[in-house]
C-alpha cells in the first residue's frame, strides 16, 4: 500500500513552533504543499510496516505481502507469488518463541542488513522487530512492532506501531486497526518530521480467501497529526480521510478516495487545505491536489 506524492523534497531545521494564523499567501500555499507532502510520506512508510508485518508468514498473518510477495515479470502486478520462499534473499529472519510450551506470543525479527533492493524498487535497512500475540487474521489478536537502525531508503524510523485484527464478531469482513505513536522520520542532515495515526483498515473483497492476497481490496479510514520543521519554524497539521481510500493488492496505487491535510491553526473548511483526491478506481498513478481551489494533477510513484 505504497503511494508517494511528487512534490518537491524539502530539508527543514527548527528553532519555534509557529501558531499564527495569518501567513501570506504564498506562505499558505507553501506550507499546504509541504504538510502534503510531511503526511503522504509518513504513510508510505507505515503502509509498507502493514505490509511486512501481516505478510511474514501463514502462522503470523496471511503471507505473500509487502517484501514477502513479488511479481512474476518485472512490470506487472497480476502473477504474484505468496510465502516467506517469495522474498528477497537479502532479508534475514528470526523467530523466537516466547513460550516453550505455546506457539504464541512469538517475536520475529525481519533484518535487512547494510541495504535491501525489495522487488519495489525501494531499499530497507535495519531491522523491524515485531512480537506477535497470535495469528493476526483471528479477531483480538495484535503486533506491536518496534524498530532497529530501520531505514526505508534514505528515510531512518522510529515509533510505536501496533496493528490488531478488531473484527467484529459476525461480520464476514475482516477489520484491522493501526495505531502509530510518536514516529519519528529522519532524513539526512538532520530534518525529520513526527507523526501519530489511527487508521480503520477494511477488507472489503477477498475476505473468504484468508491465505491468498490477491484478490484482497482495502477501505481505509482514519486521521493522523504531525509536524514539521521549515527553517526556523515548525509547522502542525492534522489530516482526515474524507472518503475512505480504497487499495486493491492487485494494484500498486491507492486506486481511490480522498483525503485533507490542514494546518493545526486553521480550520478542516480552510481553503488552505489540501485535498487529495487519487480518483475514480482505476488503477493509475494519477491524483489531483487541490489547494484554495487550484488543482494540479500529480503522479504517484511507482
Amino acid at each position: 500500500m505504497t503511494t508517494v506524492l511528487f512534490f518537491t523534497t524539502l530539508l527543514f531545521s527548527c528553532k519555534k513552533e509557529t501558531s499564527s494564523s495569518n501567513l501570506s499567501p504564498q506562505k499558505e500555499q507553501e506550507v499546504a504543499i509541504l504538510s502534503s507532502t510531511s503526511e503522504t510520506e509518513t504513510e508510505v512508510v507505515f503502509n509498507d510496516v502493514f505490509d511486512n508485518v501481516l505478510g511474514v508468514n501463514t502462522e503470523v498473518g496471511m503471507g505473500g505481502t509487502g517484501v514477502f510477495g513479488k511479481t512474476a515479470h518485472e512490470g506487472t502486478v497480476s502473477n504474484r507469488e505468496t510465502g516467506i520462499d517469495s522474498m528477497s534473499t537479502c532479508i534475514s529472519i528470526s523467530i523466537i518463541r516466547l513460550s516453550t510450551t505455546e506457539a504464541f506470543p512469538v517475536t520475529i525479527i525481519m533484518d535487512f542488513g547494510g541495504g535491501c533492493r525489495g522487488q519495489d524498487g525501494h531499499i530497507r535497512f535495519g531491522k523491524i522487530i515485531t512480537t506477535y500475540t497470535g495469528r493476526l487474521t483471528e479477531a483480538g489478536k495484535s503486533a506491536t512492532a518496534s524498530f532497529e537502525g530501520f531505514k526505508f531508503d534514505s528515510i531512518a524510523v522510529e515509533g510505536s506501531y501496533t496493528l490488531t485484527n478488531t473484527t467484529s464478531t459476525g461480520t464476514s469482513q475482516r477489520q484491522f486497526t493501526i495505531e502509530v505513536k510518536e514516529a519519528r522520520l529522519s532524513k539526512p542532515l538532520g530534518a525529520y518530521s513526527q507523526w501519530s495515526s489511527r487508521r480503520i483498515i477494511t477488507q472489503t473483497e477477498g475476505n473468504g480467501s484468508p491465505d491468498y492476497p490477491l484478490d484482497d481490496l482495502f477501505s481505509i479510514t482514519g486521521s493522523a497529526h504531525g509536524t514539521m520543521k521549515q527553517g526556523i519554524e515548525l509547522y502542525a497539521w492534522h489530516s482526515e480521510i474524507t472518503q475512505a481510500l480504497i487499495k486493491k493488492f492487485s494494484c500498486r496505487w491507492i486506486s481511490q478516495g480522498v483525503f485533507k491535510v490542514w494546518r493545526e491553526t486553521l480550520s478542516s473548511t480552510s481553503p488552505w487545505a489540501a485535498i487529495i483526491d487519487y480518483g475514480d478506481a482505476t488503477c493509475d498513478f494519477m491524483a489531483t491536489v487541490t489547494i484554495n481551489k487550484l488543482s494540479k494533477a500529480i503522479l504517484l510513484s511507482h
